[in-house]
């Protein structure tokens, strides 16, 4: 009898640890997808409103797409002070003051002030490079068995996120005289609300992690070849979702689309992107390694950019391809700062170097789209280089597929 109490007791503790232990990764994964739909709709928010903003602001066409562009350069140049920053007072806190800085930069972009809209937007971008640069560490610290199905998710959110910010800050900005500033600064409540959820994480005790632990970790990504291959491979996955965002409209009016076609399709892209990140999440982690995923995710964007060059009369189905490329695309990106490392300390590293020089590439794949569209006059040598970059990406693909650690 007593034999069969203390099996009944022993029963019910392990029954309460394992509800204790599934309400905290949801908790947790509650955490990562509020972090995550923070990271980009603050960014896309602006581009249906560019209009209004520059006739309000008086900006010429180059001033506008400085503003659209300054983010990216904030990633590139700021992503590389998050692992430090993460290391000094600990990964929640530095996850916590991140979303501290972005709300800030958002009321701040929104204040009828000289000046404002520059300075909020520059610290909006190093906020969500901060962010961009550790969220992949805080899922390899806490679910280190399901990375790649927690990147698929929290980049699903981005996608949903980004999709509905787009649609709404038009609406929005159409309730008052100067409601594009309104439009703008209302997404500071999505920042707020996950600074009140995480408060508790950050309230509890977290020692910073002892400088000579974190080098111990494992070595440098600077000092790695596969370091620097996942960080090219970030780079140009990258290109094709900014050449996407950036062209698809004036490529689809060249093509006699309409506007609300061209906004239509742009809705698909999201969606489709949205719904290729869950799936790529599923199925990465149920390969031996990650190259069946990545090469096959960089052969559909480079089939895209070539079917928009030969066959433009179906357009529709480049968009989709590239979509679904592109979703597929950023969850193997981002499931590799975690699985090519070895510790939440290092995926930060790596993190940070991939996603710093990574940006700096991105950035340059519009502006070099653009400018040889200007040379030649059509956007046939565009999409044909475009595409002969992603068959560059088919072979990093490969390389950073494999199951390896950079130790």
């Amino acid at each position: 009898m007593a034999v069969t109490e203390n099996q009944g007791a022993g029963g019910a503790a392990a029954a309460a640890d394992g509800g204790v232990r599934r309400a905290r990764l949801g908790l947790a994964l509650l955490g990562v997808l509020l972090i995550a739909v923070n990271l980009r709709v603050g960014f896309v928010s602006v581009g249906p409103l560019l209009g209004s903003i520059s006739t309000d602001l008086q900006l010429t066409s180059s001033q506008a797409g400085l503003l659209t562009g300054l983010p990216l350069i904030a990633f590139a140049l700021f992503s590389p002070l998050a692992p430090p920053l993460a290391r000094g007072v600990g990964l929640d806190r530095a996850l916590w003051l991140s979303l501290l800085l972005l709300a800030a930069g958002i009321v701040g972009r929104s204040l009828p002030v000289p000046g404002a809209i520059w300075a909020g937007t520059a610290v909006i971008g190093v906020a969500i490079a901060f962010l961009n640069v550790l969220l992949p560490s805080l899922g390899k610290r806490d679910f280190p068995e399901r990375v790649s199905q927690v990147t698929g998710i929290y980049s699903s959110a981005q996608s949903a996120a980004a999709a509905v910010g787009t649609a709404l800050v038009v609406p929005i900005a159409g309730t008052t005289p100067d409601g594009w500033r309104l439009a703008l600064g209302v997404w500071a409540g999505v920042a707020l609300l996950a600074l009140a959820a995480l408060l508790p994480r950050v309230l509890r005790r977290e020692p910073p992690a002892p400088t000579a632990a974190v080098e111990g970790a494992g070595r440098s990504p600077w000092r790695s070849l596969l370091g620097w291959q996942v960080t090219a491979f970030m780079g140009l996955q990258s290109i094709s979702f900014y050449v996407f965002m950036a062209w698809l409209p004036s490529i689809e009016h060249s093509f006699g689309i309409s506007e609300a076609e061209a906004g239509l399709h742009t809705a698909v892209f999201l969606l489709v992107g949205m719904a290729a990140s869950l799936v790529a999440g599923a199925l990465l982690h149920r390969f031996a390694d990650q190259r069946a995923v990545a090469v096959g995710s960089s052969v559909l964007a480079a089939v895209a950019f070539a079917g928009l060059a030969a066959f433009p009369q179906v357009v529709l189905v480049w968009v989709v391809c590239g979509a679904a490329a592109g979703g597929a695309l950023i969850v193997t990106a981002l499931s590799l700062f975690s699985l090519r490392t070895s510790s939440p300390a290092q995926a930060a590293s790596l993190s940070g170097m991939a996603q710093s020089l990574g940006y700096g590439l991105a950035a340059l794949g519009p502006i070099g789209f653009g400018a040889l569209y200007d040379a030649t006059g059509s956007w046939t040598p565009s999409l044909v280089a475009t595409a002969a970059v992603m068959a560059m990406l088919c072979v990093l693909a490969l390389l950073v597929g494999r199951n390896r650690v950079i130790g």
